[in-house]
């Protein structure tokens, strides 16, 4: 791989992070629980018009995850050697196009189509959001940044659903895709007006495919930045296991309706906000391993105990509106952690590190969503099982693979 020299005697004005920029990223980071929340509240019916069954409309959920890791997989290493400006704004350009073919559709083969695309642009746009503030941050700053934007980013989560709820009362689930297509066009003006340029000329790394395959293997030949990974990846396929399923655990299985479900997963995702800001004040007072674990071990509790409801007791209303609180409030001390350990791991490779993690992550909520669903709309067992599982694989890469050596423990306690 070779990087771009700059130009004898050219001074180079680096952008700055600004308030704007990190509200437009968090804008960014919008694109996912705006696109599945807002319909989200609305499974049962979109089974009912497009004639498809529960597993079905989760695989819309599963082909705009996989798009999504396919996007942030690409987008990455495109923006390490095309810049960051100019392909964030036309990805999301086609992901506004995308949303209006899912307002359109007349089947579900075509959501699930419409929705890789979708997903696929949505994903696109994210990593190099993401790639915009490491560009720019690095250690405790970096790990305070994304915290932030996390906690902030999880009034879309609280937000969406409610929306979508209000929609379901109103008018049409089809709605809340034309929502999603104009706020794709709102993003992409604040993109315009508010995203510099964070990545010069003399900073890209040139090579293409080639080159994007020598830094994915430098990133993943970095051990502990590959445990980071199976913590959050595993941490996300936990998450949307949850996701995948809550609507009808708490709809069909307990008789919510759609509104009283979206008050619920609003309050959770607003748990998760909340729990994400905690993080962000303990950020260079606090190890962000040590943060991590608490997120894992509440996790494992929370999945266990929905196992034990799910398997002997027929999943009672509050043993499920209780674990799921805790499931979201462990994300937010998880996820966002867990990202920034890893991306500290290999700091000059920022756009491929950042897509090799959206990718696992997306990857993973993608492979779950339909797993979590295979018992039908009237068992929670394999969304519990999920999540134990999750939270398992989350342990092993955090106090297993990404063990720090010894010689760096003081540092650690810093991080």
């Amino acid at each position: 791989m070779s990087v771009r020299a700059p130009a004898p005697g050219l001074a180079t004005r680096r952008a700055r992070m600004t308030s704007g920029l990190v509200a437009t990223v968090v804008f960014l980071t919008a694109i996912a629980p705006l696109a599945t929340d807002l319909y989200v509240p609305a499974f049962p019916q979109v089974a009912d018009d497009l004639s498809a069954t529960a597993t079905q409309v989760q695989l819309t959920l599963t082909t705009f995850f996989v798009g999504m890791a396919l996007g942030q997989l690409i987008g990455g290493p495109v923006s390490d050697q095309r810049g960051r400006r100019l392909p964030l704004i036309g990805a999301l350009l086609l992901m506004s196009v995308a949303s209006v073919v899912c307002a359109l559709t007349p089947s579900i083969g075509v959501m699930m189509a419409a929705r890789f695309v979708q997903g696929f642009s949505g994903g696109w746009a994210m990593v190099i959001g993401r790639a915009v503030i490491v560009d720019l941050a690095t250690g405790v700053r970096l790990v305070r940044v994304l915290n932030v934007i996390a906690a902030v980013g999880g009034v879309a989560p609280v937000v969406g659903p409610l929306i979508g709820a209000v929609i379901l009362q109103l008018s049409h689930w089809r709605v809340s895709f034309w929502a999603v297509a104009v706020l794709g066009v709102v993003m992409t003006l604040a993109v315009l007006a508010a995203v510099p340029e964070s990545l010069p000329p003399e900073k890209r790394h040139s090579g293409g495919l080639r080159a994007f395959a020598m830094a994915g293997r430098e990133v993943l030949g970095q051990r502990r930045y590959v445990g980071y990974l199976l913590v959050t990846g595993a941490s996300m396929g936990a998450l949307f296991a949850y996701v995948a399923t809550s609507a009808f655990v708490l709809q069909s299985m307990n008789g919510l309706s759609p509104t009283a479900y979206s008050v619920d997963f609003a309050a959770n995702a607003a748990g998760m906000t909340v729990a994400a800001l905690v993080a962000a004040r303990l950020a260079g007072r606090v190890a962000t391993r040590k943060v991590v674990l608490v997120g894992l071990v509440a996790l494992a509790a929370a999945g266990v105990a929905m196992l034990i409801g799910a398997v002997w007791f027929g999943t009672p209303l509050l043993v499920a509106i209780i674990c799921f609180l805790v499931i979201m409030v462990a994300q937010g001390l998880v996820v966002p952690n867990g990202g920034a350990l890893a991306s500290g791991e290999v700091p000059e490779h920022p756009g491929t590190g950042s897509a090799v993690l959206g990718c696992v992550q997306w990857g993973a909520a993608g492979l779950i969503a339909p797993i979590a669903g295979l018992g039908g709309e009237h068992t929670a067992v394999p969304m519990a099982l999920l999540v134990v599982a999750g939270a398992a694989l989350s342990l092993l890469g955090l106090l297993v693979i990404a063990r720090p050596a010894t010689r760096t423990l003081a540092k650690e306690t810093q991080q």
